[in-house]
């Protein structure tokens, strides 16, 4: 069976104009494949990454990495998801921006029913994230501090939950008092208006001058150095991502005289690459999700054709919460 689907495809790098929806084909899954037809797919800063030429593609490209929708058809081999399953993923390689498609087995996961199609495509990249910056990077346990920078973000505001509901005091930041706000009603126990505070200063005053266990820091060039100076003697730099650009090269002795940090970049598509390892994380943040403890806060919804519109409104960061387009 081959029918075609509206999707969203990039000829050449660049700003938002260079998405283009247009129908493609969708064939048969062969082996270790599915068919997905899609009801939401996720907008992600990653998307933009690969936009811009970031993040290189071989061109032209479909573009997205998440969505949730109904597996249409299953390809020898695949055992964990069978036609007619609600299914979910964040998954290379892009190209979730689609109506339906042919794509590997081994990163979708199956969706609960008590988890809306819109939830599946908002949760799954950036609550997978929370799920290994939280579990995977440095184990955190009740009564660690840790500060979240972007806090009224998608992967902040799962953040803000997911550490209040694992008594992990979380210190975010965001860049206006709205937002703040926001954090707080999603559990930070504190916020900090990096626009109209000293952020690493007021870090040092919440904790009694000692610095936070760990930074999670997903702006990257323009927090990098003041993250630094948040950490306690051997606390851990986590750096995931580039809004504001990429973080210069590091001078490594001034870790030690900072009090022997530690640092790392690590990215979900490397925890996920192993199918048990990935189904494992879905299923452990769909549960954090279907009990309550966290809550996906959808702060925005485009319709695909709005591709560009959503990819301007993320970048000029007038989102909070997570995006979706619709189909």
């Amino acid at each position: 069976m081959t029918t075609t689907a509206r999707t969203v495809v990039i000829a050449q790098t660049g700003g938002p104009q260079v998405l283009h929806l247009m129908d493609r084909p969708v064939g048969d899954p062969g082996p270790g494949e599915v068919r997905i037809r899609h009801k939401a797919c996720g907008l992600n800063y990653i998307d933009v990454y690969y936009r811009s030429g970031m993040y290189p593609l071989a061109l032209p490209h479909g573009i997205g990495m998440e969505a949730a929708g109904v597996i249409e058809a299953v390809g020898d081999g695949v055992t964990h998801l069978k036609a007619g399953d609600r299914a979910a993923y964040a998954s290379q390689p892009p190209g979730a921006c689609t109506e339906a498609r042919v794509m590997p087995a081994a990163q979708v996961c199956p969706l609960p029913d008590a988890i809306g199609f819109d939830e599946g495509a908002a949760m799954m990249l950036q609550g997978m994230t929370v799920e290994y910056l939280f579990h995977r990077t440095v184990p955190l346990k009740a009564g660690d501090t840790v500060l979240f920078h972007a806090a009224a973000g998608g992967v902040g505001l799962i953040a803000c939950q997911w550490a209040k509901s694992e008594g992990i005091t979380l210190i975010g930041t965001a860049g206006s008092d709205a937002k703040c706000q926001l954090a707080l009603d999603h559990g930070a126990a504190h916020m900090i208006n990096y626009a109209s505070e000293d952020f690493p200063a007021r870090v040092r005053e919440l904790t009694g001058g000692r610095g936070v266990d760990v930074v999670m820091d997903s702006v990257g060039r323009d927090t990098f150095e003041g993250s630094l100076d948040c950490l306690r003697p051997l606390g851990m730099m986590i750096t995931f991502g580039n809004a504001s650009g990429p973080v210069p090269p590091v001078d490594l002795a001034g870790l030690a005289r900072r009090g022997s940090l530690q640092i790392t970049r690590p990215t979900l598509f490397t925890h996920i690459a192993d199918h048990e390892t990935c189904q494992a994380m879905a299923a452990h943040l769909c549960d954090k999700v279907a009990s309550g403890a966290v809550k996906i806060t959808i702060g925005q919804r485009f319709a695909l054709a709005d591709v560009a519109v959503a990819h301007r409104a993320l970048e000029a960061r007038q989102t909070t919460g997570s995006t979706i387009l619709t189909l």
